[in-house]
């Protein structure tokens, strides 16, 4: 972290140099305390998204996930339309991906990683996979020139964790088939839709 001039502290963070696993643990501890005070004042909408998240609820992962972005976020961060560098999409996958930080005693949580014919984008992996489901989640950006609406942006998402067969590595581990979730997020602005494969 350091001071820019004004009262304001500004923290810039870049991981495009770091190769996996290569975070000290002051340098993950650091992480998790400033995601954690991040989504502290996102209150309870963030802890309630956990809760419908691990209960499979997607009514309430909608609901709470919208209210997350409409008081956290600026359309600045977001972006209001797909841009050919996709920065928007990994504003998102950042974000969602930094809320997962509290189910790391409970969860193995990767991201960007090859699985089947293709990298997704966050997979929680269960530490116990008597007891919990593994997730894996895709992320698109509402493409208003390729798609009607936010559900079509979500089937695609959906469609692209089958076609990839993104479930390879958890069913090679011996995750069964039926405690595999999967999520298709879309986002368009300050919105997100998001859907569960059947």
């Amino acid at each position: 972290m350091r001071l820019l001039q004004g009262t304001y502290p500004v923290i810039f963070l870049s991981f495009a140099a770091l190769k996996a696993n290569s975070f000290t643990q002051m340098q993950q501890d650091m992480f998790e305390e400033l995601v954690s005070r991040w989504f502290a004042s996102g209150g309870d909408s963030y802890s309630d998204f956990i809760e419908a998240l691990l209960h499979d609820n997607i009514r309430g992962m909608n609901i709470c996930m919208n209210s997350l972005l409409l008081s956290m976020l600026s359309y600045f961060d977001t972006g209001k339309s797909p841009s050919a560098a996709a920065e928007p999409e990994r504003f998102y996958h950042g974000f969602v991906l930094g809320m997962m930080v509290d189910l790391k005693n409970r969860y193995i949580i990767t991201s960007n990683r090859e699985s089947g014919f293709g990298r997704y984008d966050i997979m929680l992996e269960p530490r116990n996979p008597e007891q919990d489901a593994a997730f894996i989640m895709e992320f698109k950006v509402h493409d208003r020139y390729d798609e009607k609406s936010l559900e079509e942006t979500v089937l695609a998402a959906l469609r692209q964790i089958e076609e990839k067969q993104y479930e390879t590595m958890l069913l090679e581990k011996g995750i069964k088939v039926d405690k595999i979730r999967k999520y298709g997020f879309a986002f368009e602005g300050k919105t997100v839709l998001i859907g569960r494969a059947n």
